[in-house]
């Protein structure tokens, strides 16, 4: 005991109780390394590879992506606005108007039809039936005007289709007419 007085002694009692605390804080640290350590393994997997490198290549990776996103952003928006152009000339506006051409009591055999776009241009064909003869007409329309000029069944059909909603098609009676009757 007495060499615990002496000031050595009391040195070497110290160091022991720093080394005895410095292998305490070693062991504490140890086992928290290993905590980490195997939540790094279970983000990197069984690789050696360093979570800073691991953090970088996923950075990396995600830059890639973005940029491989945006480029096919961009190519379904021009894809988008190509078939956006070839939509605003597909028959999207329809009619039918029926009538009886010749008042002739055979019921309204004859028919105009328009086949139109979102900017009336297209076609309208005309069907004129009598009990002998039947002709077929045919006349391209343009912004909603013909070259040739329209009868009044022809230009009734153009402004009904044109008034319907795109892809609605109009068919059936013609306002204002009686039916069989001839057109005014």
């Amino acid at each position: 005991m007495s060499e615990l007085d002496s000031t050595t002694g009391i040195v070497a009692l110290a160091g022991a109780a720093v080394a005895v605390l410095a292998l305490l804080a070693v062991a504490l640290l140890a086992i928290r390394l290993r905590r980490i350590r195997l939540a790094q393994t279970a983000v990197l997997g069984d690789s050696d590879r360093d979570i800073v490198r691991h953090a970088a290549d996923l950075e990396r990776q995600l830059a890639d992506d973005a940029r491989r996103r945006e480029e096919a952003a961009a190519v379904l928006e021009a894809r988008i606005a190509a078939a956006e152009k070839r939509l605003e000339t597909v028959v999207s506006r329809t009619a039918v108007i029926r009538y009886d051409a010749y008042n002739e009591m055979t019921g309204r055999q004859s028919s105009s039809i328009a086949l139109l776009d979102d900017a009336a241009t297209g076609i309208v064909l005309s069907s004129i039936l009598h009990r002998e003869q039947a002709r077929f007409y045919a006349k391209w329309v343009i912004e909603g005007e013909s070259e040739l000029e329209l009868s009044p069944e022809e230009r009734e059909a153009v402004s009904e289709a044109m008034s319907s909603s795109p892809g609605r098609h109009s068919t059936g009676e013609v306002p204002g007419r009686p039916p069989g009757g001839k057109a005014t």
